[in-house]
């Protein structure tokens, strides 16, 4: 399963204007070929595959700790609980998959999709739940809110460094094959003295 063309498209403009970095985007150096050179993170890829068992553990207990204090919450926090329950579990779900598949396969519009989700919805969400006293914060929930919003920051940042490169792999390999493809078809009237 792959994301609609416009999206990817889109998401794929929005990460080079974002992660593009001129300096870096010249070629290789004489030893390095652009072709092999891997670009995942590994350290994002572990944290990705540590936050896949942690989920279902975080999910578990906030619902049995909704389910402690909801007599006790006001009519509107339990509407909003409910529904950041529901909105967190959703997009967790998607930003893990684009993750794993925009890590492994070296795919810059997932990998950006899941930076942003990350970003935008999954860690003001998780800061909602870590810091907003009138939910009636437990112990147990604060501890897992504390660990699912240090996943977060870290994938955050490890998403973006793995981007940067990504995007610059990309442009320098791009580059290169416009130049090849110059060398191969050269413009004769540009070469010509008259």
């Amino acid at each position: 399963m792959s994301l609609p063309e416009p999206l990817r498209r889109r998401l794929g403009s929005f990460s080079r204007t974002v992660f593009t970095d001129s300096r870096g985007a010249g070629p290789p150096l004489p030893g390095e070929r652009a072709d092999s050179e891997i670009v995942s993170s590994l350290p994002l890829q572990m944290s990705l595959y540590f936050n896949v068992y942690f989920f279902p553990f975080w999910w578990l207990s906030s619902v049995v700790m909704l389910q402690l204090k909801y007599a006790v919450l006001s009519d509107y926090y339990k509407f909003i609980l409910v529904t950041v329950m529901i909105l967190a579990s959703l997009i967790e779900i998607i930003r893990l998959y684009l993750g794993y598949v925009g890590n492994l396969q070296e795919k810059v519009p997932e990998l950006a999709g899941f930076w942003l989700l990350t970003l935008l919805l999954q860690l003001p969400i998780i800061l909602f739940l870590l810091f907003n006293e009138g939910l009636k914060i437990l112990p147990l929930e604060r501890s897992v809110n504390i660990i699912f919003a240090l996943f977060l920051i870290f994938q955050v940042i490890a998403a973006s460094a793995t981007l940067k490169r990504m995007v610059n792999k990309l442009a320098t390999h791009f580059r290169l094959n416009e130049f090849d493809r110059l060398e191969a078809h050269p413009v004769r009237e540009f070469y010509s003295l008259s």
